[in-house]
């Protein structure tokens, strides 16, 4: 039963987060920046906010961005969500997403993927016509 709280809670955190993180005027805060998950706590005492960004090259610095402005948006999550304890928030980059795009990009290249069987090999399916 608790956990299906903390799940909702974790919901409300996260679709909160994604629409204040674009109103933080830190200027190492830009480009599209998406908050692809929050794990909280039980007690709500910490939130670990894992954020995915289009350029990985600026991920250390959107990251220190988002850490001096913690206490903004803890602040404006306490005025959205009435929780009795705000979490403490601490920002992760996530490279799942980048991660994903390399397995894809390597599962689609024939010469890294090869066939199951060599010999339908020469078979073209209906996609490929």
């Amino acid at each position: 039963m608790a956990s299906n709280r903390i799940g909702r809670i974790n919901e409300e955190i996260q679709r909160e987060l994604a629409s204040l993180i674009p109103t933080v005027k830190d200027p190492r805060v830009t480009g599209m920046i998406s908050v692809t998950a929050v794990d909280t706590t039980p007690d709500l005492k910490y939130a670990k906010i894992y954020i995915s960004i289009l350029n990985p090259q600026d991920g250390n610095q959107v990251v220190k961005g988002l850490t001096s402005a913690s206490g903004y948006l803890r602040r404006e999550l306490g005025h959205n969500l009435r929780l009795r304890n705000t979490p403490e928030l601490s920002f992760v980059l996530d490279g799942s997403i980048d991660q994903g795009a390399r397995i894809l990009e390597m599962l689609r290249d024939p010469e890294i993927v090869k066939p199951a069987n060599p010999a339908n090999a020469d078979i073209c399916l209906e996609d490929d016509q």
